[in-house]
């Protein structure tokens, strides 16, 4: 790759995109948006995680698999199945210890959507430089 600038830059509009799809009040919020999306297809929730896609793009493109880009698709897994399990228990098992309910009705920081659009692009920077 020539420049690592503009594969940071468009990570950054990718992980700003699923900022502000996933948005929410509360991880509950959260939740049923996500559900939303997965209840119509799963397909559909898969494909509402394009910087996913765009970093096994990248690894593929620039052939790049050191333990920065192991660390982004990491991350990027748990996130993904995180949200999976937690719908499952909440939708469908409806089965919830106290605590974990009690985590899913407080109130979030609006920054804290923000983070994805500031450490993927730091991860991929030094995966790639």
């Amino acid at each position: 790759m020539e420049s690592i600038a503009t594969p940071i830059l468009i990570l950054i509009l990718l992980e700003l995109l699923e900022a502000w799809w996933q948005r929410s009040e509360t991880l509950f919020a959260l939740l049923q948006r996500t559900w939303y999306y997965y209840r119509k297809s799963i397909f559909l929730f898969f494909s509402m995680h394009p910087s996913f896609y765009y970093i096994l793009f990248i690894i593929l493109l620039s052939g790049v698999l050191n333990g920065w880009m192991v660390a982004i698709l990491f991350f990027k897994i748990v996130d993904i199945f995180f949200k999976v399990i937690l719908m499952q228990r909440v939708f469908v098992e409806k089965e919830l210890d106290s605590t974990l309910e009690a985590m899913l009705y407080e109130p979030l920081s609006p920054w804290l959507f923000l983070t994805g659009a500031t450490l993927y692009p730091s991860l991929l920077f030094y995966a790639l430089s």
